[in-house]
């Protein structure tokens, strides 16, 4: 391809053997293997589909993140860093998985798009009540969080197309028009599938949702919900006896019929919390990645969230 390209790929060579990495190691061959498609890495599932959707047959689209696993525990081997060296474009969420933080601040020449920085992105708190899993263990980095699950909002995960539509065309100018038409599609797609939403939501008995959780925030803020999240941001945060106590009290208090938990996480709390209330569990996924073999996208998993919700609250 390009000069560049040939440079950034010499140093790739370079940083994989610095760090002993096996030329060959991936079934799905390196980046940079084909010249006619734009190498694009993405940090997680809802950016790699996103990429292939707006991309379409002119990209090569690499997930860091593997099927099943959780994307904010993230660690990269040497392979994905030598993908992240040689993408001709990262798609990543900077702040919501530290290790491809870093691996990009160690590539001065990298080629970036942070899905983050094309709207504001909002309080944690937003579309719920204050979550205090991790304030209490003494832990203030979070007292000002925002919440990174910006793709639950199709509207907005519809913005974040229309711009990466743009960073693809200034990497290929050749195919800007078919970045943009494939964009505009999606974004056809996007604003039916928010229209589900708004319908089948509009009229329910009840507007809570008793999450393992506080990832559905933008979910929640968008169609009138009220998240009350286990735990905070994080899914690994052990909530306090407190914080359990006090999410049971309020699931009564909202006769909350469901708690939710999520396919990537275990659902003991969320177990615990239904038995002491009379609640059954469901899984409300928030599609930071897929389980492996599933036969699925985000539309699917998307439309399976709404029916789940529409059940749990008992919409008409």
């Amino acid at each position: 391809m390009t000069n560049r390209t040939t440079s950034r790929a010499l140093a790739a060579a370079t940083a994989l053997l610095a760090l002993g990495t096996v030329a060959g190691c991936s079934t799905g061959g390196p980046a940079g293997a084909d010249p006619q498609r734009v190498d694009v890495v993405a940090a997680f599932y809802p950016l790699q589909f996103l990429a292939e959707r707006v991309g379409g047959d002119d990209v090569r689209v690499t997930n860091l993140a593997k099927p099943g696993a959780e994307p904010h525990d993230l660690e990269l081997s040497p392979r994905q860093v030598g993908d992240i060296t040689e993408a001709e474009l990262i798609v990543y969420l900077k702040g919501f998985q530290p290790a491809v933080d870093e691996a990009i601040a160690q590539d001065d020449d990298a080629r970036v798009f942070d899905v983050a920085s094309v709207q504001p992105l909002l309080d944690a708190s937003a579309g719920g009540h204050n979550h205090e899993g991790e304030e209490e263990q003494g832990d203030k980095r979070h007292e000002h969080a925002k919440d990174p699950h910006v793709w639950l909002d199709p509207t907005r995960l519809a913005a974040i197309g229309d711009q990466l539509a743009h960073q693809l065309g200034t990497v290929d100018p050749g195919h800007t028009a078919g970045y943009t038409a494939r964009a505009a599609s999606l974004r056809a797609d996007l604003t039916a599938l928010d229209g589900e939403f708004s319908k089948g939501l509009a009229t329910c008995q009840r507007r809570e949702i008793v999450t393992s959780h506080a990832a559905f925030g933008y979910l929640a803020d968008r169609y009138r919900l009220q998240q009350v999240g286990i735990t905070g941001l994080s899914p690994d945060v052990e909530p306090s006896p407190q914080r359990l106590a006090q999410v049971v009290e309020e699931a009564k208090e909202h006769r909350a019929s469901t708690i939710f938990f999520e396919s990537l996480v275990s659902p003991k709390v969320a177990e615990t919390i239904a038995g002491q209330v009379g609640a059954k569990t469901a899984v409300l996924d928030p599609i930071e990645g897929l389980a492996p073999g599933r036969d699925a996208d985000y539309f699917s998993v998307m439309r399976t969230n709404l029916q789940t919700l529409r059940t749990a609250l008992s919409c008409s």
